[in-house]
């Protein structure tokens, strides 16, 4: 069939719908359809819309798709960065990530985990004398300087909470409009031009960094061409780093309501060998909403489904819809960390950080990291203190793109565990 067979909205244009419908967009239109795959008109454009664990083999086949042109520019203004990594394809990509994946390897990991580690210890004694805690405030905070320290960017303590909030500014405004959209271009920019500044350092011999950090990969790192990125892009795609590493405060702000809301897993996690903690963390990353969908362009014509995809036609993978996907997911909308007991890694069915090889194709190549973050801040919310969950509004909407809990997860009464 044709693009005009496929199921398709009616509605002149569906951008309203989707900032109305946030995460179930797609999905909606999947059950409505009984289809994974129907037409919209998103923003002026025809899109192509796909679900399900065969869309997604397809989604990051790169000889099919390509990401050049297809986030908006509004996206790349706040959240990624203009012409960064994410709009890349081919050769230039791969040389790009090969950058990326060696800052994410296990020892990077360790390395990072041990300073969080250190940091959350510190914490304890400033918690117990507060009224209350806001773990997403509070974990902010500490990723951003636990980041910029493994990373090798200074920053003073004044300045401290100000980057911090830019960094998660850049995450929470990506699907938003109006003046909360001009907040994260200011974030973005201010980021921008402080790591520009940096990297300037660096590279004027003003400030002294290890080289094995990512601060010195990104400002020496050379192109295929042999010539150093400039320093603003050298910027932007050390951003990508720290950036992603502070929005982890999302998922550990789902983790510790997941911990409130299941509490019959705490005896496990306390007692766990690190193997139950992992499930855990992934079944967080798998219920709990982050990313709500991801946009590529059609590479060449080609036939899908028994449907034509244009050249240069807009294609949206339903991450959320996959992650809840009652074909790959028994009870998908049910907590159940037990399910990755016996998982088998299928890179097509669970993809909180994109899917696929992420060393060839787009998926996040610090899903490493944010994995061991939240194991590390679960061990750390279960072993290391005790607290209080006050009365507070915990529910958070579907329809936001990002969403994450109204209060931010408020802790009280916080003190130290007798065994430390």
């Amino acid at each position: 069939m044709s693009t005009n067979e496929i199921p398709h909205d009616k509605s002149l244009d569906n951008s309203l719908t989707l900032l109305q419908e946030g995460y179930l967009f797609i999905s909606n239109r999947m059950e409505r359809y009984k289809s994974d795959i129907f037409e919209a008109r998103l923003l002026g454009q025809k899109a192509i819309c796909i679900s399900g664990e065969e869309a997604a083999q397809l989604f990051y086949d790169n000889e099919r798709f390509q990401r050049f042109g297809a986030a908006p520019k509004r996206v790349q203004k706040t959240l990624f960065g203009e012409n960064a990594i994410q709009s890349m394809d081919d050769e230039p990509h791969i040389h790009r990530k090969k950058l990326f994946m060696s800052l994410m390897t296990p020892s990077y990991q360790n390395q990072l985990t041990d300073r969080l580690t250190d940091e959350l210890n510190a914490s304890i004694s400033k918690w117990e004398n507060a009224d209350k805690v806001i773990l997403l405030g509070e974990s902010k905070d500490i990723l951003t300087k636990v980041a910029c320290d493994w990373a090798g960017v200074p920053l003073s303590d004044t300045e401290l909470t100000q980057r911090a909030d830019d960094f998660i500014t850049m995450v929470y405004t990506f699907g938003t409009v109006g003046p909360d959209h001009w907040k994260g271009r200011r974030a973005r920019n201010r980021a921008e031009q402080w790591i520009k500044g940096v990297i300037e350092d660096v590279r004027a011999g003003r400030l002294m960094v290890e080289e094995e950090s990512a601060l010195y990969a990104m400002a020496y790192h050379k192109q295929l061409d042999g010539k150093p990125l400039d320093a603003h892009m050298a910027a932007v795609e050390l951003i990508n780093v720290l950036r992603p590493i502070v929005a982890i405060a999302t998922f550990i702000t789902y983790a510790a309501l997941a911990l409130h809301e299941h509490p019959e897993y705490k005896e496990k996690l306390q007692n766990d060998n690190s193997k139950f903690t992992e499930m855990f963390v992934q079944e967080v990353r798998r219920y709990y909403p982050f990313g709500p969908f991801v946009g590529a362009r059609v590479r060449k014509d080609f036939h899908w489904k028994n449907c034509e995809f244009k050249t240069g036609r807009l294609v949206l993978l339903d991450i959320y819809g996959i992650n809840h996907d009652e074909r790959i997911w028994k009870n998908p909308n049910q907590f159940q960390p037990e399910r990755f007991k016996d998982w088998n890694s299928n890179p097509f069915t669970f993809i909180p950080q994109g899917g696929g090889d992420p060393a060839k194709g787009h998926r996040c190549p610090g899903e490493g990291i944010t994995v061991e973050v939240m194991k590390t801040i679960l061990d750390f919310l279960v072993n290391s203190i005790e607290y209080d969950i006050p009365n507070q509004d915990l529910n958070y909407s579907l329809s936001e793109m990002p969403t994450i809990p109204k209060s931010g997860f408020i802790m009280s009464n916080v003190r130290r565990k007798n065994n430390l």
